[in-house]
C-alpha cells in the first residue's frame, strides 16, 4: 500500500517543486519505506511507498514506454490476480520487466485503456499519465477500498490519497458549508458517496474512473461495475460449495507477500475463518501464522452485554489457538491511550470519525505493525452475509432511513439555533431517498427479499463505506496494509443474488457463512452469536470524556460553538444513559462516542483552520 498526490494543469504554481513536496510529505505514513516525484511541464506527481512485493522492482511514480509514447503510474494497492494478467499482457506483446503489480496495472492500461480496471482483481486507486495524449485517467476499485480524492483550482486537476494532502495545494481552503454541516450532524460520522464535507473537495467513487482531458479541459466521471440482479438457480449444496470456493480463492490469493503477513482474530466467524484459511495454506509452506486480537483493560469487569455486543471475545480466540497452531499476540488498550489518541484519529481520516473505535484500530494497527506488515480483516462479511442486527427487525426493514443512524432528532436538538433553517431530518431522507432508487432488484424477487436488498446495498455503500474509510486510514496511519477477503466482487456478486431463506440457513444471521466453514471452525464459534468490533467499557473514559468536553463548552472561543447548542449538549451530557437507550450510529457509538466525536468535531475546526460558511 501506499499514498500518492499531483496535479495536472497549465496555470503555473509558485515554486511547485516546495509544493508537491509539502503534498506529498503530508501522507508519508501511507508508504514510510520509499518517496518518489515525477514532473514534466503539465503534471506533477509525487509518491510515498510501502513495500510489500517486489522492493526493487515496484519503485514509483513508474515510467514505461510503448510505441513511442510515454505513460506514467502514481498506484496505491494490491492486484492479486497479477499471475493472469500478466500472461495476458505479455502474450498481447506487453513486456514486464518487473514482478510489481505497478508495472501489470500500468501494462493493463497501456494494452486495454480504460477497461483495464475490467481485468483487475483487487483494492487500488491510482493515476495514469499519458504524456503525448496529455490526458490523467483515475480509477478507484469495486468497493472504494483505497481512497482517491480530488478538486479542481484554476482549472488544474488537483488529486491524492488523502484530503489533507489536496489541502497542501494553493488557494485551496478548508471550508465548511450547509451541505457539509448536514453531512456532519446529519450522517455523521457517515458522509455521501463522492462527498468529502469539505466544500469543492470530492472523491472518485467506488467502482468508477475518471478522465481528465487536458487538451479538451474535460472531466468525466464513469462506473464501470455495479451488482447484478438475476434469479438465483443453484440449489443449497451448490450455493454453499460455491460460497466457499470464492472465499477460500479470495483469501489464498491475498496470502501472498514478500515481508511477514498475519491475520485478525476476534473470535467470531469472519475472522476465525480467514484465520483457519491462512494457517492451513501457512502449514503447507511450513510456516506459522501470527494473529492479533485487541482488548481494553479491565473490560473483563466492566463488559455489559447488549444486544449489539452479547458477549466478549476472549474464550473464543482460545478456542482458535487451541484448534490451530498459531502465534498469537493479545493486545491491552488502556482509557488514557483512547482519549490520547482522538486527535491522532481525527488527523488520520481528516474528519471527526467514529471515536475511540476509530483509535483503538489506529492503535491496534500499530502494534501490529511491530510484527507484521500485511495483515488479513474480516471486514465487510456483515455488509455481503447480512449479519447485522438490522437486517432482522422489522422497524429496521420497513424504516425510510439509515437503520444505523436513527437519533436524528437528539442530532438536530445540538445544532446551533441560527441554523434553523437547516432540517437535517429532510436532508437525510432525501438523501436517503435518492440512494434508495439506484438498488438494483430481480423482478423475481420477493417482497422480503427486495426489502433485504434495498438494507443490504446501503449497509455495502453507506455503513459499509464508513468501516472501510475507517480500516484504510487507521492502518495506513501506522503504515500497515489490511487486506480485506470479503471484498472480492466476484464473491460479492454471487452472494448478493442468493435468497435470503438460504442466507440465514437454521435460522441464524449468516447461516450460510457458518454451514459452509463448519468444519474448519470449532463448534462454539461457527455458531456464535454476532458479535462486532470490541469497544471499552471503563466508567473511566467516560469521565474522562466528559471533563474534556466540559472545557470546550466552557471556553466560547472554541470553535465548536458556531455550529452546536452549548445548553442542549449539555443536558445532554447530564442525561447520557437515557438518552441514547441504543447507538446513535452504528452498534457501539452510544454516549461516550456522541461525546468524543464532538471533541473531534472540534479538534477538526481548529486543527484544519475550517472557514464555516454563514
Amino acid at each position: 500500500m501506499c499514498g500518492f498526490c499531483g496535479w495536472v494543469g497549465n496555470k503555473k504554481v509558485e515554486d511547485r517543486n516546495s509544493v508537491l513536496y509539502k503534498m506529498t510529505d503530508t501522507i508519508t505514513t501511507r508508504g514510510p519505506n520509499e518517496t518518489g516525484y515525477y514532473q514534466d511541464d503539465y503534471i506533477n506527481l509525487g509518491h510515498n511507498r510501502l513495500i510489500v512485493i517486489d522492493p526493487n522492482g515496484g519503485k514509483q511514480p513508474m515510467e514505461k514506454m510503448c510505441n513511442g509514447q510515454k505513460f506514467v503510474i502514481a498506484y496505491n494497492g494490491e492486484i492479486y490476480n497479477i499471475r493472469q494478467i500478466r500472461r495476458e499482457l505479455e502474450s498481447n506483446g506487453i513486456h514486464i520487466e518487473t514482478n510489481s503489480d505497478t508495472e501489470i496495472v500500468l501494462g493493463s492500461y497501456i494494452l486495454w485503456k480504460e477497461k483495464c480496471v475490467e481485468h483487475l482483481v483487487g483494492i487500488f486507486s491510482f493515476a495514469i499519465w499519458e504524456k503525448e495524449n496529455m490526458r490523467v485517467f483515475l480509477a478507484r476499485d469495486h468497493f472504494g477500498i483505497k481512497p482517491l480524492f480530488y478538486s479542481f483550482s484554476n482549472n488544474n486537476l488537483v488529486f491524492a490519497s488523502e484530503i489533507k494532502s489536496i489541502l497542501k495545494y494553493p488557494n485551496i481552503d478548508a471550508v465548511l458549508d450547509k451541505e457539509g454541516i448536514c453531512q456532519l450532524f446529519g450522517l455523521g460520522p457517515a458522509r455521501v458517496p463522492g462527498k468529502c464535507v469539505f466544500k469543492n473537495i470530492y472523491e472518485i467513487k467506488p467502482a468508477s474512473y475518471a478522465i481528465f482531458d487536458f487538451m479538451q479541459n474535460t472531466f468525466s466521471q464513469v462506473r464501470y461495475w455495479e451488482l447484478k440482479s438475476y434469479e438465483h438457480i443453484d440449489d443449497e449444496l451448490t450455493t454453499i460449495d460455491t460460497v466457499r470456493k470464492k472465499l477460500d480463492n479470495a483469501i489464498k490469493e491475498q496470502l501472498v507477500s514478500d515481508v511477514p503477513l498475519g491475520s485478525m482474530l476476534s473470535g467470531g466467524v469472519d475472522s476465525s475463518l480467514i484465520t483457519a484459511i491462512a494457517q492451513l495454506e501457512f502449514e503447507k509452506e511450513g510456516k506459522t501464522l501470527k494473529t492479533f486480537s485487541v482488548d481494553y483493560v479491565d473490560n473483563d469487569k466492566n463488559f455489559k452485554a447488549n444486544d449489539f455486543q452479547p458477549d466478549s471475545d476472549k474464550a473464543y480466540i482460545q478456542k482458535m489457538q487451541q484448534r490451530y497452531d498459531v502465534e498469537h499476540h493479545d493486545i491491552v488498550l488502556n482509557s488514557e491511550r483512547l482519549v490520547e489518541g482522538l486527535h491522532d484519529a481525527m488527523q488520520a481520516r481528516d474528519l471527526p470519525g467514529m471515536a475511540d473505535v476509530d483509535v483503538s484500530l489506529l492503535e491496534f494497527c500499530k502494534e501490529i505493525k511491530k510484527e507484521v506488515s500485511v495483515v488479513l480483516s474480516g471486514e465487510y462479511a456483515d455488509e455481503v452475509f447480512g449479519g447485522y442486527p438490522w437486517f432482522y427487525r422489522e422497524d429496521s426493514l420497513n424504516s425510510d432511513t439509515f437503520p444505523w443512524s436513527v437519533a436524528i432528532d437528539t442530532r438536530q436538538r445540538i445544532l446551533n439555533k441560527k441554523y434553523k433553517d437547516i432540517d437535517l431530518k429532510k436532508y437525510v431522507n432525501d438523501v436517503y431517498d435518492e440512494f434508495v432508487e439506484q438498488v438494483p432488484l430481480c423482478k423475481n424477487d420477493s417482497e422480503q427479499d427486495k426489502k433485504i436488498k434495498k438494507l443490504m446495498y446501503l449497509n455495502m455503500y453507506w455503513f459499509g463505506a464508513t468501516l472501510i474509510d475507517r480500516t484504510d486510514r487507521m492502518s495506513m496511519r501506522t503504515g500497515l496494509e489490511v487486506r480485506v477477503p470479503f471484498t472480492d466482487y466476484r464473491l460479492v456478486q454471487y452472494v448478493w443474488n442468493i435468497p435470503w431463506d438460504l442466507k440465514t440457513m437454521l435460522g441464524r444471521e449468516k447461516g450460510l457463512l457458518r454451514l459452509a466453514y463448519k468444519d474448519v471452525l470449532p463448534k462454539e464459534i461457527a455458531f456464535r452469536k454476532k458479535s462486532p468490533y470490541p469497544k471499552t467499557y471503563d466508567p473511566k473514559y467516560t469521565q474522562k470524556l466528559k471533563e474534556q468536553l466540559m472545557k470546550i463548552l466552557n471556553n466560547d472561543k472554541e470553535p465548536i460553538h458556531k455550529l452546536i447548542d452549548k445548553e442542549e449538549v449539555k443536558n445532554i451530557l447530564n442525561d447520557l444513559d437515557n438518552v441514547f437507550t441504543r447507538p446513535w450510529f452504528g452498534q457501539l457509538m452510544t454516549g461516550p462516542q456522541f461525546i468524543a466525536y464532538l471533541i473531534q468535531l472540534n479538534m477538526w475546526l481548529v486543527e484544519y483552520d475550517i472557514q464555516v460558511e454563514e
